[in-house]
């Protein structure tokens, strides 16, 4: 099954369950990014409770060669994200 539940309706089915207005909704999911997004970016990681986890990876710096000419670039030191499901999200999607 190919089916992807989008933004708009994973607000809707939240404020669904939670009996409240999608807009409330939004609010917290936009609040929360940036709480996860915040923490993040000070290195440290972030846990969900029944969800899971967020690390924040740094990448080092690295020199590579660019395909089509061949030169050697630098590519900068970057920070990426991981995450890491809990084990009642892995329960939930294999009991489905």
């Amino acid at each position: 099954m190919d089916y992807k539940m989008d933004a708009k309706q994973l607000t809707e089915e939240l404020g669904r369950r939670l009996e409240r207005e999608p807009q409330d909704v939004t609010l917290l999911c936009e609040q929360l990014a940036g709480v996860i997004g915040e923490v993040l970016a000070e290195g440290d990681s972030v846990a969900v409770p029944s969800f899971g986890s967020f690390e924040p990876k740094k990448r080092m710096e690295r020199i590579t060669m660019h395909p089509s000419t061949g030169r050697r670039i630098l590519i900068p030191p970057k920070l990426s994200v991981t995450f890491r499901p809990s084990t009642m999200l892995k329960l939930k999607v294999r009991q489905s």
